[in-house]
C-alpha cells in the first residue's frame, strides 16, 4: 500500500488525530497519504492573504497560525490562533470558492498537512467516514466561534482574558502581548494592567 512505502512521524500525527474521533481503516488511511500534503511554514510565512481563495484546509503538526484581518486604519485584528493538533481554514472561501476576506499567517515556523477543496469533497462522497470526521471539525469551530460571540457581547475583557488563558494554557504562555491583546479586542497596554490587577490577587 502507499501508505505503508510513505509513512512518516508528521503523517502519524494526522492518523492519530482521524482515530480519535472515527479510526480510519487501512484503505482510508492510504487515502490520507494520497490527499493531504506536508508544508513546511517559515515564520512570517502566509498560508492564505486577503483576495486569494482558500484552496486547503490546513492541519497543524507543529507551530502556530494567526487568522487576521486588518482595518482601513491599518490595525490588525486577530481572528483565530491555531496550534498543534488544530485545523485553520477560511471557511466561508474554502467551501464557497470566493475571495478571502482574512491572512493566515504562521506566528512560529511550522509544519502542516493541507488537503485541496476538491480533493476533500472527494473523500467525503468516496469515504463517509472522512464526511463524519470533518462535521465533527466543523462543529467545533462553530461552537468555538459561538463561545467567542457570546464573550464579547456579555463579559469583561478580564473574563476573556482569562477564559482565554483557561482554555488555551500553551497558546498563553507562548504568544506576546500584543498577539492576545488583538484577539481580545483591547491594547496591549490594558492588557498589562488587567495582568498586573491579577498578579497582585
Amino acid at each position: 500500500m502507499i501508505y505503508m512505502e510513505t509513512e512518516n512521524l508528521s503523517a502519524k500525527v494526522l492518523i492519530k488525530y482521524f482515530d480519535n474521533l472515527f479510526p480510519l481503516n487501512s484503505e482510508e488511511r492510504e487515502q490520507v497519504y494520497i490527499n493531504f500534503k506536508e508544508r513546511s511554514i517559515k515564520r512570517r510565512g502566509f498560508i492564505l492573504q486577503q483576495g486569494d481563495v482558500c484552496k486547503n484546509f490546513t492541519f497543524i503538526v507543529s507551530g502556530c497560525f494567526k487568522m487576521y484581518v486588518i482595518d482601513l486604519s491599518g490595525k490588525e485584528h486577530n481572528l483565530q490562533f491555531a496550534a498543534e493538533n488544530d485545523w485553520i481554514s477560511d471557511l466561508a472561501s474554502f467551501y464557497q470558492v470566493i475571495p478571502s476576506n482574512v491572512y493566515i499567517e504562521a506566528i512560529e515556523p511550522s509544519v502542516v498537512f493541507q488537503v485541496k477543496h476538491d480533493d476533500l469533497l472527494s473523500l467525503y462522497t468516496r469515504f463517509h467516514k472522512f464526511d463524519r470526521n470533518f462535521r465533527i471539525i466543523l462543529e467545533r469551530k462553530y461552537i468555538e466561534l459561538q463561545n467567542r460571540t457570546l464573550q464579547n457581547i456579555s463579559v469583561t475583557a478580564e473574563e476573556r482574558y482569562k477564559h482565554f488563558c483557561a482554555h488555551n494554557p500553551t497558546l498563553a504562555a507562548r504568544l506576546p502581548n500584543t498577539q492576545i491583546a488583538s484577539y481580545l479586542g483591547i491594547t496591549p497596554e490594558f492588557l498589562s494592567k488587567i495582568r498586573k490587577e491579577i498578579g497582585k490577587r
